[in-house]
C-alpha cells in the first residue's frame, strides 16, 4: 500500500536525502525524516521553505512530480512591492519566461499569512514595502514561481509551498513530518 508523508521543508535545507556537494555538508531531508523506502515527489529549492511531500511508491511519486498531471501546487509568496492589478493579470494570463511562456496562475493578494519567523530572516528595506500572495500552478519548473514573480516586477523574497493538490501544510511546524 502506498505510504505518504508530508513535511514541512525549512529554509537551507535540501529537497534530498544526500548532499553531493564538496565541502561543507548541509542539512538534507535525511536531518528530518527517518522513513526508509521514502522518497520525495518533487522538489523545493533550498532558499524555499514548506510542504514536500515524500511516497514509498514510484508510480505516485511520478504522478506527484510530473507536470504532465497537472497537480496544483499553492504557494504563499512574499514580494517586493504591491502587486497591482496588471501584474496580477500578467501572471493569471501565463509569463513568458526564458524558457517559454508559463501556464496561467491562480494568484489574488492576501494579508499577511502570519507563518513561524524565518531564520536568517528576509531583507527589509524601509523605502520599499512588500506584501503576500496566494499563487497556485500546474507546473514546476526550476525557480518558476520566483522567476514569474520577478518578471511582473515584484521579485519574491520568501517563498513558502503551501499545498500540493489536497495535501496542505496545515498544522506543520517547519522540520516537523506526518503520516497522510
Amino acid at each position: 500500500m502506498a505510504g505518504v508523508i508530508l513535511l514541512n521543508k525549512p529554509y537551507g535545507v535540501l529537497s534530498q536525502f544526500t548532499d553531493e556537494r564538496q565541502g561543507e555538508p548541509r542539512p538534507t531531508l535525511a536531518d528530518f525524516v527517518d522513513a526508509p523506502g521514502y522518497y520525495p515527489a518533487g522538489r523545493l529549492d533550498f532558499d524555499s521553505e514548506g510542504l514536500m511531500v515524500l511516497t514509498n511508491d514510484g508510480r505516485l511519486q511520478a504522478r506527484i512530480a510530473s507536470p504532465r498531471y497537472k497537480l496544483r501546487k499553492t504557494y504563499l509568496v512574499q514580494v517586493e512591492g504591491e502587486p497591482m492589478d496588471e501584474a496580477l493579470h500578467l501572471l493569471r494570463q501565463g509569463v513568458r519566461l526564458k524558457d517559454g511562456q508559463t501556464l496561467p496562475a491562480t494568484v489574488e493578494r492576501i494579508a499577511d499569512p502570519m507563518l513561524w519567523p524565518r531564520d536568517p530572516p528576509i531583507r527589509v528595506r524601509k523605502s520599499i514595502p512588500d506584501s503576500w500572495l496566494r499563487l497556485s500552478i500546474q507546473e514546476g519548473r526550476n525557480r518558476q514561481v520566483r522567476r514569474m514573480t520577478a518578471a511582473v516586477g515584484h521579485p519574491t523574497l520568501r517563498l513558502v509551498r503551501w499545498a500540493v493538490g489536497d495535501w496542505t501544510l496545515d498544522g506543520l511546524s517547519p522540520g516537523v513530518w506526518r503520516a497522510a
